[in-house]
């Protein structure tokens, strides 16, 4: 059992970084830093906005509008670090 919480936690872990990724893409995107015709660029840009938008987007209904400042990224990081520590805290010492 110990080690489908350590699979989840890398996952979660993965997702994470994925979750930066994206941001960093789009902040990269939004001050035209990189070649927006370039086809990778696209690919990469397209690839993190399907793997993290549906997690993004239900956090974007319940959250003010704030202008241009999107806020979801943050607290989906923050949902899935108490995740992450009730795996280690409370299920994991629980099993062993």
């Amino acid at each position: 059992m110990l080690a489908l919480i350590r699979t989840i936690d890398l996952a979660l872990s993965i997702y994470t970084w994925l979750i930066i990724a994206s941001a960093i893409f789009s902040w990269l995107y939004a001050f035209n830093v990189i070649n927006s015709r370039n086809q990778f660029v696209g690919m990469v840009g397209d690839f993190l906005y399907r793997v993290t938008e549906p997690a993004l987007r239900p956090i974007r209904r319940f959250l003010p509008d704030l202008g241009g400042i999107d806020i979801s990224p943050i607290v989906l990081l923050l949902i899935i670090f108490f995740i992450r520590q009730i795996l280690w805290t409370t299920l994991a010492p629980a099993l062993v």
